[in-house]
């Protein structure tokens, strides 16, 4: 059900891999995903377990809407956690509540896990290249230190990497223009993007410790890849609790 999953002062962190579910092909098996074509009570029975697994409620394990944009949600004491109630259009999430776990989607793009345990804010963040650069990863960082967080640890979960993720030349020249630190090639010698690299510099510049956690999602067969199962592809998930 993990591929990684940690305890750091207080806090969990875990990424998921696509076993431990009920999902079928090809969505086999623990696909997270909601509009990705799977069938809707297996893909609620996935969201059930993973919730179980982390001790919080079915509703509790929050989940957003994701567009690929720049806007944080922050889940407050008042947050609507009944199951199937409607989501927050989003790309990060924070919040200092101990009774709930950030859920973050994807199947390529970058999960990042961010926690203060000291000051018990945690935030998770789906960048992929229009979320990076439209500035998401500070967005979140920003609204972390809004709730009181200091000293943050961001762990980089799994995600296409930049020896894979081959782009038109104009694009990444577009992309670098503003994160320099996503230049890349394939590993056949064509433009390309890192993005976990271009999100892991963002969060260095907002003053994040980081932790990389990834792997490629392309490259590992246990883990879901849109670019490598296209419509099929399930998602994946990282997954953060402040524990009480």
């Amino acid at each position: 059900m993990f591929g990684f999953d940690a305890v750091i002062d207080e806090v969990r962190f875990a990424f998921t891999d696509r076993y431990g579910g009920v999902s079928q092909a090809p969505f086999a098996e623990l696909n997270l995903g909601s509009a990705s074509g799977d069938d809707v009570q297996a893909v609620a029975e996935n969201v059930r377990r993973v919730a179980h697994e982390f001790g919080v409620g079915h509703g509790a394990l929050i989940r957003v809407s994701q567009v690929h944009g720049a806007d944080v949600h922050h889940v407050g004491p008042d947050a609507d956690l009944t199951f199937g109630s409607p989501m927050a259009t989003a790309d990060a999430m924070v919040t200092t509540r101990t009774d709930v776990a950030l859920c973050i989607r994807v199947a390529d793009c970058v999960p990042i896990l961010l926690a203060d345990p000291v000051n018990g804010v945690a935030g998770a963040v789906h960048a992929g290249r229009p979320g990076m650069v439209a500035g998401v990863v500070p967005a979140a960082v920003n609204a972390m230190r809004e709730l009181g967080a200091e000293d943050i640890l961001a762990i980089v979960g799994p995600h296409v990497c930049g020896s894979c993720y081959e782009v038109p030349a104009e694009m990444r020249d577009e992309v670098v223009a503003k994160v320099p630190a996503s230049y890349a090639e394939t590993s056949w010698g064509t433009p390309a993007l890192d993005v976990g690299a271009g999100v892991a510099s963002q969060l260095a510049e907002a003053g994040c410790r980081v932790t990389d956690a990834s792997r490629c999602t392309i490259e590992s067969a246990d883990l879901f890849s849109y670019r490598r199962e296209g419509k099929a592809s399930g998602r994946l998930a990282g997954v953060v609790r402040l524990l009480p």
